[in-house]
Formats: C-alpha cells, sequence, structure tokens
C-alpha cells in the first residue's frame, strides 16, 4: 500500500505541473492577443469546485476541480469542453476568441503544446547539469545479459554482450539501443570472446508486444549490497555485505536470476548457502521465507562494473538537455505505429504510475516528468477533436479554406471527440485492470 501511495503522489504532482503548464500556455497567448479568459482550473470541476478565486478586477476564476482528469482553460467565444451553447448563441464580442482572425487562434492554440515541449527540453536540461549523465557501457558488462525468450527464440543466448546494430556501435542499454537491435538487420554480439551474428526479422517488434517478456537485463552475480534487517534470514545465518552466493543446495547460481528462481522453491524450507567471501567459498544453513526471500539487496550493475558519466556546465546543459528531448520525441513517435498494431498494449493511469519509482528519487522524478510532457505535447496535437490538434486542424481548413466550419459542426465534432477520448481512457485504465488481475 505504501507503494502505491508514493507512486500515485509523483503522478499526481508530476500531471498537476504538465496540465497547469500547459493551460498556462492557452492563457498567456490568449491575453497576448486580448481574448478573455473565463476560467483556469487544475482538473475538471463538474457541479463543484474543491477551490475557487477570482481576484479583484480579473475576468479570470481560479481553481482546483474535483475530477483529476487534466484541467481546462475556458475561452471566451470557443467551442471546448464546457460546451457552452448559451455563450455561442449571443452575438460574437471584440474580446472572444471567435472574433479573431486565423493567426491568433492558431497560434493560441497550439501554445499549449508548446509549453509542454519547451518545459521537457528545461527539464532535460537541468536534469544533465544537476546529475550529468551517468549510464553503464555496454562493453562493461563483462557477463553480458539475460535476454527474453522471445529474443533467445532468434539467437541471442544468455552471456551474450551487445556489440553492434547493422554496423553502428552500441553504447548503453536504453530505449534506443533496443529501437536499434528491433529495426536492425544484424546485431553482432561477443560471445564467449568471440563476435557472433545474429539476423532480425522484420516482425521483431510484432513478436515482442505479442510475448510481453521484454528485451534484456544486465547478468551479475548474486552479491549481497545490505542486509534489509537484522532479523531476516540472511542476518540471523550470518550473511555479510560483499558475499556473492554461487550455489543453493547444490545447485549453481551465477547470476542474480538463477539465485532467485531456485530461492523460489525453496519457501520455508531449510536449504545450505554456498557463497564467497574474500575469495574463499563457504557454506551456511538458512530458511528462507514465505516468498522465498532470505532479506538482501543484491548489488546493482552499476554498483559491480564501472559507469561512465558525463558532466554538463550550466550553458552547456541547454544544447544537450534539447538533442535528449528531441531524440526521445522521434523515439516515442516511432514506437506508436506498434500501439495501432496492439491496442492491447497501450496503458492508462496504473501504467504510467509505474514509471515511477516505489523510494523517492529526484533524478527519476524529473525524467519521467518530462517524458510526459513530451507524450502530452505529441498526444494534444493529434488531429482529433476536442484535443488542441482537433482545433488546429479546423483552424488549417478555414486558412486553406477561407472559411469557418459551421458553429453547429465544431459542436458534434466537439462531442464525437469527447466520447472518444473517454472510450480510450476507459479501454486504458481496464487494460491495467486486466493486468492487475492477471498478476495476481
Amino acid at each position: 500500500m505504501e507503494t502505491f501511495l508514493i507512486k500515485a503522489a509523483q503522478l499526481i504532482l508530476s500531471l498537476s505541473l504538465l496540465v497547469i503548464v500547459h493551460e498556462f500556455g492557452h492563457f498567456i497567448f490568449a491575453r497576448w492577443f486580448k481574448v478573455r479568459v473565463e476560467k483556469f482550473y487544475l482538473f475538471f470541476n463538474p457541479w463543484f469546485s474543491l477551490f475557487k478565486f477570482k481576484p479583484k478586477n480579473s475576468e479570470t476564476e481560479y481553481g482546483i476541480g474535483w475530477l483529476p482528469l487534466g484541467g481546462y482553460c475556458k475561452i471566451s467565444g470557443m467551442i471546448d469542453e464546457s460546451m457552452d451553447k448559451e455563450q455561442m448563441a449571443q452575438p460574437p464580442q471584440p474580446y472572444e476568441f471567435r472574433s479573431k482572425p486565423a493567426g491568433p487562434r492558431l497560434l493560441i492554440m497550439i501554445a499549449g503544446v508548446l509549453f509542454n515541449f519547451l518545459l521537457a527540453l528545461f527539464i532535460y536540461s537541468m536534469i544533465l547539469f544537476a546529475w550529468g549523465d551517468t549510464y553503464l557501457p555496454l562493453k562493461n558488462m563483462k557477463m553480458g545479459m539475460d535476454y527474453s525468450d522471445t529474443f533467445k527464440e532468434i539467437g541471442f543466448r544468455d552471456g551474450d554482450i551487445l556489440l553492434e546494430a547493422d554496423e553502428t556501435a552500441l553504447e548503453r542499454l536504453n530505449s534506443a539501443t533496443l529501437r536499434a537491435v528491433i529495426n536492425a538487420h544484424t546485431v553482432t554480439v561477443l560471445r564467449e570472446g568471440n563476435p557472433a551474428t545474429i539476423s532480425i526479422p522484420e516482425d521483431m517488434m510484432q513478436r515482442l508486444m505479442r510475448d510481453k517478456q521484454g528485451f534484456a537485463v544486465p547478468r551479475v552475480p548474486m552479491t549481497v549490497s545490505r542486509l534489509a534487517g537484522e532479523d531476516t534470514p540472511a542476518a540471523r545465518a550470518g550473511l555479510q555485505p560483499g558475499d556473492c552466493i554461487i550455489a543453493i543446495d547444490g545447485n549453481a547460481t551465477p547470476t542474480f536470476y538463477d539465485a532467485v528462481e531456485v530461492l523460489s522453491q525453496y519457501k520455508e524450507q531449510e536449504i545450505t548457502l554456498s557463497y564467497t567471501r574474500d575469495g574463499c567459498e563457504q557454506s551456511m544453513r538458512l530458511t528462507p521465507d514465505s516468498l522465498g526471500k532470505i532479506g538482501i539487496y543484491p548489488t546493482t550493475p552499476e554498483e559491480l562494473y564501472q559507469t561512465v558519466t558525463l558532466t554538463y556546465g550550466f550553458l552547456a546543459s541547454f544544447p544537450a538537455g534539447i538533442r535528449l528531448g528531441i531524440n526521445t520525441l522521434k523515439g516515442y513517435v516511432s514506437d506508436m505505429r506498434y500501439v495501432f498494431k496492439d491496442a492491447s498494449s497501450i496503458g492508462g493511469f496504473g501504467a504510467i504510475g509505474n514509471l515511477f519509482p516505489a523510494l523517492w528519487d529526484g533524478r527519476a522524478f524529473w525524467m519521467n516528468t518530462a517524458f510526459l510532457s513530451i507524450i502530452l505535447a505529441f498526444m494534444n496535437i493529434l488531429p482529433i477533436p476536442a484535443l488542441d490538434g482537433g482545433h488546429v486542424l479546423f483552424l488549417l481548413y478555414e486558412v486553406i479554406a477561407r472559411r469557418k466550419p459551421s458553429d453547429k459542426f465544431l459542436e458534434y465534432a466537439q462531442i464525437a471527440g469527447l466520447i472518444l477520448l473517454f472510450t480510450l481512457l476507459i479501454y486504458a485504465n481496464g487494460n491495467d485492470l486486466f493486468r492487475w488481475f492477471k498478476g495476481n
């Protein structure tokens, strides 16, 4: 429950920031072009608001709604989610959105997307300035990686060290490397000291999405980083930080995942655990708990292998952050084509919440917030009625055809768009629930 609350709090904080920045983009551009903004809300407020206030001599009411599905900036004279038909039935006023030329209206509509993308670039820049870019080179993973069955089927073996994808060097284990492997014709790995070439089938992404087993994880020994507490099987038996588990009841466990798999078979059963300490092999008797755990935190790949850290000064962080943001956007757009081929991969708030760690990590929080800001920008610019992209589409039609779509048409389009969005929202969160029940 504690893990859920920590992730939920991070998700709400992150999305609240992104929504405020997005709506502020619309707000500031609307005011720039002297368009009245009637409401500026975080979350939606059907029937009532949790909080609201209207400053003296201000035209705008600010507030917080009770329905945490985004937010809105109610602009006068515009058909939006407020569906204010009464206002639209009145003669146009000079301060209304509909009274302005197409150019200013277009800028007002794209401002939210623009602000989200600029926010992502700024966050990435500040992350690089504050923390730098620390990564574990693939070539430094001396034990290679453990691959999913999906990749083993096409020729990968546990322990392979990734070298190249179509003769392009692979540097680190991240989403860009996965895309490079999937889209390559051949991948070269180092296997038992010798290069080996693996052919990648054209439908590799479809196989990966079908099996939902992932790609690979660093292959590391089960070395104790620290104990989980004094009253744990490991602590009571005398296991110490630095000890490396090599066998359990005679079953060799050269890697972390080997040890976890064997331990799961000995829940609440006494076992003989073989380990090395200061180069000497020793053994002890202990009993895993009801979950097959012994109460240790294993050494991470970053602790075991040599990492590389790139540091950036304040000015240098901005071009590096911009490059990171643009590459992230390109990768996300590239991945989106597969979503339409497998709708079951769509996730809702549960999937988004799982991006955040179970313990607070400032760098991870801001990395995920920047990524979500890019997603929000991209999704909002899609040409779907009720989204910013839908309004942009109709404005472009107006510019090209030199006539506005009728208010009645825009009203029906808005309703259709809202129905579509709520259907997708229900479906995506339904997928989360299905995966949760399936996993339990």
